[in-house]
């Protein structure tokens, strides 16, 4: 049957009909959605930085008191163990730092997609948004946690170099690592949730074959080279200590490494996730 317009003559629009496998390239369908959403992700990051410290005592103090804390009760442990100077305190924490950052970041993309698909299912929100808000959040605790590590390096006087300034680039690169690592996660854990509870175990095993507790130089060299070989979170911390505990600016020998791995692992993360993006709610 014929609409009233129809039936006069005027022209009709059609209606406009959404099929989701003619999107054209999927990775940067996604990235185009993610982009359109940038002020869902602003508003999730700022709920999640509120939320988390409007009850608290310290407040917002407590980003930057609890690595502190964890790291002299770590230090005073290792340092009786390793025979280390007051100077350790430096190194462990600037270690610990990127290694929280990224344990808690990739976790908190990979807790996210399961919250998100329960929101999906009533309004229409792009999965990335999740993964990029919790990177988001994550980068903001970092910045504040860089605070405590100038006033340990003053305590212990580790010189505070102008190096310093270059912390943006591997912060940057920890999150695209991060990133990438929990879109792999969060695209299989839909499927299978254990993954989440499994990722908690290897994380653990995974910081300690990463020298951030123990100085890399007590390490056998055969030790040395299969850790710089085969763990990617290495080259990623060795980039992060550089400019601060180091005090030295990163050469190409130590930058690109670092670089190739959070990018390699960042565009395959994206791309996995992009593939199956379409099909998250459907195996949630």
């Amino acid at each position: 049957m014929l609409s009233m317009d129809d039936q006069a003559g005027n022209a009709v629009k059609p209606l406009p009909i959404y099929d989701s496998n003619k999107r054209g390239f999927k990775p940067w369908a996604e990235l185009n959605e993610a982009f359109r959403y940038r002020n869902a992700i602003v508003h999730l990051v700022r709920r999640d930085i509120v939320s988390r410290y409007k009850r608290s005592f310290l407040g917002i103090l407590w980003t930057m008191l609890h690595p502190l804390g964890h790291m002299l009760v770590v230090a005073i442990v290792f340092s009786q163990i390793f025979d280390t100077g007051p100077k350790h305190a430096a190194y462990l924490l600037s270690g610990m730092i990127a290694w929280t950052f990224f344990s808690q970041a990739s976790h908190a993309v990979l807790h996210g997609f399961r919250w998100g698909t329960s929101l999906h299912k009533k309004i229409y929100v792009p999965h990335s948004v999740f993964g990029f808000s919790a990177i988001g959040t994550g980068l903001v605790n970092l910045a504040l946690s860089i605070l405590p590590l100038i006033v340990v390096m003053l305590i212990v006087k580790v010189p505070i170099r102008w190096t310093i300034l270059y912390l943006p680039i591997p912060m940057l690169l920890l999150a695209c690592f991060s990133l990438g690592i929990g879109l792999l996660l969060g695209t299989i854990g839909i499927s299978f949730p254990d993954v989440s509870d499994m990722y908690q175990i290897v994380l653990v095993a995974w910081m300690y074959l990463t020298p951030i507790i123990y100085p890399e130089d007590r390490l056998s060299e055969v030790v040395r080279t299969a850790i710089a070989t085969y763990n990617p979170m290495y080259p990623l911390v060795k980039l992060f200590r550089l400019p601060t505990y180091y005090g030295s600016i990163p050469t190409w020998q130590e930058f690109l490494p670092a670089a190739a791995v959070a990018l390699v692992t960042l565009a395959l993360g994206w791309w996995i996730f992009s593939q199956k993006a379409n099909k998250i709610d459907y195996q949630a």
